[in-house]
């Protein structure tokens, strides 16, 4: 699914095979989970490929090492030239990017003493765009923000993630709506939340959320289109029944939400502003304009 026997990636200072590739069991990032990493898209454009926000992508990597202890003297610049080079070796266009920073045999609770850098990436056609999602609140909460670095890209993070995920799957459900520790929403299992109410989007503040890139961006068109937006706290009831809701993420885009706790949002889809800031999302991530966009609403 993700590679084959001719796949290259970056792996500690080379581009190697994929299935070449060879970590310590004895690594600390193995066996405490203790790894940063980010998850990054790469388009096909009029102006060739072009990996979206790449800039904004390396410069939270580099931050997530900083914050976490780990040795890191890669540039954003160089990591950029990389993972347009890997880009190039597989022939990708529209390809999911994941660069990955792992730490050396330690099973000491200290910081990384010595970390690996691997670059991968593998074709990505986003499929999520046509759904309408039918999310529950979850059981599970947000870790305490003060036991955890959490606007940092963390693997052992994402423990808290698959026990979301899969408890709403598990359930029949598409996804999760996970709570922070005194009740608020947070944000999905892998995605930051947005809902639409009498003509503004709300979405929550920092402090329990990793405030994704792509939650930026959204704040950018919403800007640019004049859309009222507002970070604030609120529970699910407020989400339940507003006028539309929508996660984002890199790999997710804007996607639609249909229901929260069986609970349908309000408006046709198509009739949101919500509906607008996922088309303008689209046009921007393939290197068109929000100017252009603006003039085909006119």
């Amino acid at each position: 699914m993700y590679y084959d026997n001719n796949t290259v990636i970056y792996f500690n200072g080379n581009f190697v095979k994929a299935t070449e590739a060879r970590i310590d069991l004895y690594g600390q990032s193995l066996h405490y989970g203790y790894a940063v990493f980010e998850g990054i898209k790469s388009y096909k454009t009029e102006n060739g490929i072009q990996i979206f926000k790449v800039k904004e992508h390396y410069d939270r990597l580099r931050k997530s090492a900083q914050v976490m202890h780990m040795p890191f003297d890669y540039t954003t610049e160089q990591l950029t030239e990389l993972t347009y080079k890997v880009l190039e070796l597989n022939g990708l266009s529209d390809a999911y990017i994941r660069p990955l920073l792992i730490c050396s045999p330690n099973m000491g609770l200290s910081k990384g003493q010595k970390s690996y850098l691997t670059i991968e990436a593998w074709e990505w056609n986003n499929g999520y765009l046509a759904n309408k999602m039918r999310i529950k609140t979850s059981p599970y909460q947000r870790p305490n923000p003060r036991a955890f670095h959490v606007e940092a890209k963390v693997s052992g993070h994402y423990v808290n993630s698959i026990l979301a995920c899969q408890d709403a799957k598990d359930s029949g459900y598409d996804e999760a709506l996970v709570l922070d520790a005194k009740g608020y929403v947070a944000e999905s299992s892998g995605a930051n939340v947005f809902y639409e109410k009498e003509g503004v989007l709300y979405t929550p503040e920092k402090g329990s959320i990793l405030p994704g890139i792509t939650r930026a961006t959204v704040f950018e068109i919403c800007r640019e289109l004049g859309i009222p937006y507002k970070e604030k706290l609120f529970t699910p009831d407020e989400m339940r029944g507003a006028d539309a809701g929508f996660f984002c993420g890199t790999a997710a885009e804007i996607v639609a939400l249909e229901s929260l706790d069986d609970v349908p949002f309000a408006k046709n889809w198509e009739d949101t502003l919500s509906a607008k800031v996922q088309k303008a999302y689209r046009n921007l991530v393939v290197g068109k304009e929000l100017e252009e966009f603006k003039l085909q609403l006119k």
